[in-house]
């Protein structure tokens, strides 16, 4: 099968898109690892396919698989991409895009400077919500991960998140720290882990260890994670500018029983193709 694709990033998060509403395409789990293979195939932390809708009440429905084969329920800078790609497609002509995910349904809004703000929905901090083992709800936990106890904030937002405050971010504390957690025992589907230095109330530093991928560029679930977190131990205000590797993502949560909003940019790098 010759596959047409376009590579895209969010602030360095990169995808392929590939469109599998004008023609049907199904990617086994060894495809979506070839093609994922920097050296070997295109190259990419997500792989997005844009399929019609089950609900006709939607415009769209789109899946999202990590290099390994993975398939996840969320991704902010894949939805910002998704958003960007089905206009440049013209697989519609709407600047408000309603969209069914694993994780549910998410509104997408395409502002004249080439921005998009996704309403990420509601985040959950209860822990079978992830799921993350714990004997109640806390405000912060702790575990032993990497010869180091952590405390952290685990939290919901349509996939898992463990927040941990750092005074310092470092190659060390993320490499070292962030795979043992992704992987820990009381995390049974594993989970993304943030590192997040608290530069004021406004304004965060952020490193993101995704499950099945490794430390990416950008992750808008994780800047979405981070940010509620600090809002829910009082460190931070309801509108943050939340520094990336890759850019900046502007978050906003109103608190319980509000969506968050994530604003950020969605780049096209080229289009190709490639036998499967």
């Amino acid at each position: 099968m010759l596959l047409k694709f376009t590579k895209m990033h969010g602030l360095g998060n990169d995808f392929v898109v590939v469109d599998a509403v004008s023609r049907k395409v199904y990617f086994n789990k060894a495809q979506i690892e070839r093609l994922g293979d920097r050296y070997r195939g295109i190259g990419f932390d997500q792989l997005l396919v844009v399929e019609p809708p089950s609900n006709p009440d939607m415009d769209f429905r789109y899946r999202i698989f990590n290099c390994d084969g993975s398939e996840v329920e969320h991704c902010g800078n894949g939805a910002r991409c998704f958003a960007k790609f089905v206009l440049d497609r013209e697989l519609t002509n709407k600047r408000v895009i309603n969209v069914e995910t694993k994780r549910g349904q998410i509104q997408l809004n395409v502002m004249n400077d080439g921005q998009v703000s996704v309403d990420m929905g509601e985040p959950s901090f209860m822990p079978d919500d992830l799921p993350f083992i714990a004997d109640g709800v806390q405000e912060l936990y702790t575990l032993e991960a990497a010869g180091q106890t952590v405390e952290l904030t685990p939290v919901s937002v349509g996939n898992p998140h463990a927040v941990i405050r750092v005074d310092e971010l470092s190659d060390e504390i993320v490499h070292t720290v962030g795979p043992v957690v992704e992987c820990h025992e009381r995390f049974p589907k594993n989970v993304n882990v943030g590192f997040m230095q608290v530069l004021s109330a406004d304004e965060v530093n952020l490193r993101v260890f995704e499950r099945g991928v490794g430390e990416t560029q950008a992750c808008g679930t994780g800047a979405c994670a981070a940010v509620v977190a600090g809002i829910k131990q009082g460190w931070l205000n309801s509108q943050v500018l939340v520094h990336l590797p890759g850019g900046d993502l502007r978050i906003e949560w109103q608190g319980p029983s509000h969506p968050i909003v994530m604003t950020g940019p969605a780049e096209k790098v080229f289009e190709g193709q490639i036998y499967l």
